[in-house]
């Protein structure tokens, strides 16, 4: 499968963005999927994510109550609402995808097999 992320760009702390991730040659309904960020000089981070199933959607306490992941099969597409953005929220912005990943190990990157090119949040006044 390949995963293809947009919607990034520049926007003024508390305002928000949504993220499309489209997936092309395999079905998001058969994948965990997850998104990460990863800011200048820092390690890759784990923003949130949800099992194969659907059943439940995990969040990283930085973006919890901020933040919002769904998914639209009929679009193939999973999206990363980000609301209330904050300077710190500056990254670039992966989606990530993988058939099986045990709900303990969706916030390990090297759980993910698939992963999107990224694109830049930026959160500056």
């Amino acid at each position: 499968v390949q995963l293809q992320a947009s919607g990034g760009g520049v926007v003024q702390p508390g305002g928000s963005l949504r993220l499309p991730c489209v997936a092309s040659g395999g079905s998001f309904s058969a994948y965990a999927v997850g998104w990460f960020r990863q800011a200048p000089g820092k390690e890759r981070d784990y923003v949130g994510g949800f099992p194969r199933s659907g059943s439940t959607t995990q969040y990283a306490n930085s973006v919890k109550g901020r933040f919002t992941i769904s998914r639209d099969n009929a679009k193939n597409t999973v999206y990363l609402q980000m609301n209330d953005l904050r300077p710190e929220d500056t990254a670039v912005y992966y989606c990530a995808a993988s058939r099986t990943i045990i709900f303990s190990r969706l916030r390990v990157a090297s759980s993910y097999a698939y992963w999107g090119q990224g694109t830049q949040v930026t959160v500056s006044s």
